[in-house]
């Protein structure tokens, strides 16, 4: 019998949605782009209506392409951009305030006056998260008191708060089903990862009603169908994750070991640490990688603000580059004794420094430097940032021989036999590269019984090359001397080194 799962893959830039069958090849895609706000420096906003709406064009174009008609749908899954916040008006559905997105800084001075008040342990202790702008409790808050009327219909119990997906999942059932997933929900500085719940003592910290809420489900669970006016018929909705541990399932990492990056806006590195969580002496973060009948597998992450991101800045910010895929041709013809390094920290550095007030810089400019020379540096910050996380796990005494890549930056060659240089370990690129979709289309399937177990579902995965360390250890500690000072030079902390 043929399946076909619709994941949607709602990102940072973009919103996507594809559609897959019961192999895991892909039948049909759509993609568009939407606007990025930046109202104030180290503001960073969307359009709700345009997250809504650019997922329901996807759909669609995704539906065209593939040839399928709607009612063709076994099951959806979705995945979405975790911490960005969403507070609506349950009577009406209507957006109070623009989306505040994962990485906006605004409520940096928050955190640090919470910092300042010793409350990162015990925050720490109950979420795996630190104390930083990046996650959703302090945007929440923010919203709720600076819009106007917000705090009084809180408190009414008229408002509710949503990561993306939560958003999407009410939209799409038309307002029956307020829910979000584990994964999503341990990135709110909310959850407690221990006790599986929403925590009183940090909601009264934040000022945060507990009706705003949603109710935390399984990733692989009910969580309602889609209205007829939102896809055409009643589709079931049977996945959510975060966009992160999507991929982490996608790339079939199960066992306590595996690891795989992202190389989207951002980079993520997840390393599953099995049914027991690990605290991080790193600054790396500790996080629900994936809950399954009621049974939380716990990861190790870290968190790189600026990717693709970056690679974004170069062609549309400097336009240097009209495509970001003539990046690697300008890369292979550039010395690989680069002199030159950018630092990304255009909102901030993330892990293993979150220095929120970090700000991005260019050093080792020489008269010979062009083009070729700063577009390179852009993507070996990439590798270096992936090197800080690496050098953090291993000091928690983690470790790992094999990475798996995916997102749209693994398609660049130069990229990943950079990484696997610079990290002096193997990088394996899958066959589908699409992973955080696939993840999401794995969790529905799986709820769905189109797939049978993890066993089933890790048989799918396909390798499709591996990149080889190809140089040496003094080449390697070379370079990162070079990143590291680097970075020391863009801190608004001075002193601390990875």
């Amino acid at each position: 019998m043929t399946c076909n799962i619709l994941a949607i893959d709602q990102g940072t830039t973009s919103s996507r949605a594809i559609l897959f069958n019961e192999k895991g090849a892909m039948l049909g895609t759509g993609q568009e782009e939407f606007p990025q706000l930046f109202p104030r420096n180290g503001w960073v906003e969307h359009n709700p209506e345009d997250i809504w709406q650019t997922t329901l064009n996807s759909c669609r174009q995704a539906l065209k392409t593939a040839g399928l008609l709607p009612r063709d749908i076994t099951t959806i899954g979705i995945t979405n951009q975790r911490e960005t916040v969403i507070v609506w008006d349950r009577r009406t559905g209507k957006p109070l305030y623009n989306a505040i997105v994962w990485q906006d800084r605004r409520t940096a001075e928050y955190c640090e006056s919470l910092r300042a008040r010793d409350l990162e342990p015990v925050i720490q202790k109950k979420t795996g998260l630190l104390l930083d702008p990046y996650f959703s409790a302090t945007k929440l808050r923010w919203i709720l008191e600076h819009t106007d009327g917000a705090r009084e219909l809180a408190e009414k119990g008229h408002l509710a708060f949503g990561t993306v997906d939560s958003f999407l999942l009410w939209r799409l059932t038309g307002g029956r089903y307020h829910c979000t997933d584990a994964t999503n929900a341990s990135r709110t500085l909310l959850f407690n990862i221990h006790d599986h719940d929403w925590d009183r003592e940090l909601l009264e910290l934040f000022n945060i009603p507990a009706s705003l809420l949603p109710e935390v489900r399984d990733c692989a669970s009910d969580f309602g169908q889609t209205t007829v006016d939102a896809l055409g018929c009643e589709i079931a909705i049977q996945g959510i994750a975060g966009d992160q541990q999507a991929a982490a399932f996608g790339q079939c990492c199960f066992k306590p070991g595996m690891a795989k990056s992202t190389y989207g806006t951002g980079c993520f590195l997840l390393l599953n640490t099995g049914t027991q969580p690990v605290t991080s002496h790193n600054r790396l973060l500790t996080t629900i990688g994936c809950r399954l009948q009621g049974v939380s597998s716990y990861a190790m992450e870290g968190s790189i603000f600026m990717a693709g991101a970056t690679i974004q800045w170069i062609r549309d910010g400097l336009k240097l580059i009209d495509q970001a895929a003539e990046s690697e041709q300008l890369a292979q013809a550039t010395d690989p004794e680069l002199s030159v390094y950018l630092v990304p920290a255009f909102t901030g550095l993330g892990a293993p420094y979150w220095d929120a007030d970090a700000r991005g810089a260019i050093f080792g400019l020489t008269r010979d430097t062009g083009i070729k020379e700063i577009v390179t540096a852009a993507l070996l910050s990439v590798c270096y940032q992936s090197l800080d996380l690496m050098q953090a796990i291993g000091r928690d005494g983690a470790g790992l021989t094999t990475l798996r890549v995916d997102g749209g930056m693994v398609t660049n060659n130069f990229v990943l036999q950079s990484l696997a240089d610079l990290l002096d370990c193997a990088v394996e690129r899958p066959r589908i590269i699409e992973t955080t979709a696939l993840g999401a289309a794995y969790l529905a399937g799986l709820q769905a019984g189109v797939f049978s177990s993890l066993d089933h579902i890790a048989k799918g995965w396909n390798l499709d090359r591996t990149f080889a360390p190809a140089r040496d250890q003094a080449w390697r500690e070379r370079r990162y001397r070079g990143w590291l000072d680097a970075v020391a030079r863009t801190r608004s902390k001075p002193g601390f080194s990875a």
